[in-house]
C-alpha cells in the first residue's frame, strides 16, 4: 500500500471524528440534557413550602453550564420546621425516594453541592 499525504490526512480526520463522536456519547445523554444524579439531599420545608435551596451529597455534576438542571435524588430528606429559621425546632421529617427537582444552579465544595433556585415539586 502506498499512502499519499492527502489520503493519510483523510484517514486521520476520519479517525478523529469517530473518536470525538464516541467521547461525546461517553458523556451520556444525562449530562447532555442537564440531568444530574445525587445519592442524597436535604431540603428544609417551612409552612408547607419547600426551600428554594437544597444541600446534596454524592452528586455527578455536568461538565457544561446550563440554565436549568434536573437533579435526580435517590433519597430526599425534608425536615418540616415550626419556625422560619433553619436551626428552629422541627415538627417532623419526611423522606422521599427517587425525586427529580429542577434547579437553576449550584455551588460546590469538597463534600457537598448546594443547589439553588429549585422550584417546588
Amino acid at each position: 500500500m502506498n499512502f499519499t499525504p492527502k489520503s493519510l490526512l483523510g484517514a486521520i480526520a476520519a479517525v478523529s471524528i469517530g473518536a470525538t463522536t464516541l467521547l461525546g456519547m461517553g458523556a451520556g445523554p444525562a449530562a447532555a440534557n442537564g440531568r444530574v444524579h445525587c445519592d442524597r439531599a436535604e431540603r428544609p420545608v417551612w409552612s408547607g413550602d419547600p426551600s428554594r435551596n437544597m444541600t446534596a451529597h454524592g452528586c455527578t455534576l455536568p461538565s457544561t453550564e446550563r440554565r436549568w438542571y434536573r437533579v435526580e435524588v435517590e433519597n430526599l430528606t425534608e425536615p418540616h420546621h415550626n419556625t422560619e429559621y433553619l436551626n428552629g425546632p422541627v415538627d417532623h421529617t419526611g423522606k422521599l425516594h427517587d425525586r427529580t427537582i429542577k434547579c437553576m444552579g449550584y455551588t460546590t465544595d469538597a463534600h457537598t453541592v448546594n443547589w439553588f433556585g429549585c422550584v417546588p415539586h
